[in-house]
């Protein structure tokens, strides 16, 4: 047993409905490693029981995993939007949301992220941004303004497999993007940030004024 195997065998079960979901996405999606998974879902739970957002925002949907995740944590009449840019997921999410018992709190959106970040009005508890790498950085800014102050986001992949950690091809643009996204937001006095071993890096970030 690996400590990855240890970590997941004293955490708390994979919920039943989450885990048909990703044995779904691994039988039929390219790239299922995309998906959060057992470990990471419940840590994305248990920040929302601990935070207990009203409003969330997730950039990056893929087929839904962490979404149901957060919503789980989240109060009764809180609501998570998150944001897709594939429209052909977007009957697929509906009917894993529809099947999900936390899927009422949910509110799907299919476009590019920037663009529909620019027409929400909302003010935001949380912000879990897990999509196109190249863009964390403006992702970031775009959200940051619409985090209420003491708000939080959660920043998903930047320890990037460890390549941020070793010398980088020139031509690796996303990794190139994790790198300085990490070292701007590193020196950002505008926020309070940690960056934690979980699955593949997940910087937790807390707005201060």
């Amino acid at each position: 047993m690996n400590t990855e195997e240890y970590i997941t065998a004293h955490s708390d079960i994979e919920p039943e409905y989450l885990a048909k979901l990703n044995r779904i996405t691994h039988l039929r999606m390219i790239n299922p490693r995309m998906l959060s998974g057992h470990y990471q879902g419940r840590v994305l739970a248990m920040f929302c029981h601990m935070i207990q957002p009203k409003t969330v925002l997730e950039i990056g949907t893929f087929t839904g995993y962490s979404a149901i995740c957060m919503a789980e944590g989240m109060p009764e009449d809180g609501v998570l939007h998150t944001i897709d840019y594939d429209e052909e997921l977007e009957n697929f999410l509906k009917d894993v949301f529809a099947g999900s018992e936390h899927g009422h709190k949910i509110k799907l959106h299919i476009g590019d992220a920037l663009t529909v970040i620019a027409s929400m009005n909302e003010t935001f508890d949380l912000v879990f941004i897990d999509a196109d790498k190249e863009e964390y950085q403006a992702y970031f800014e775009a959200v940051l303004p619409k985090v209420r102050p003491g708000g939080y986001l959660l920043v998903d992949n930047t320890l990037w497999d460890g390549k941020v950690l070793k010398p980088v091809d020139p031509k690796d643009k996303e990794t190139i993007a994790i790198m300085k996204f990490n070292e701007t937001i590193a020196k950002d006095a505008r926020i309070e940030k940690v960056l934690l071993p979980v699955r593949d890096g997940l910087t937790l970030i807390r707005k201060i004024g």
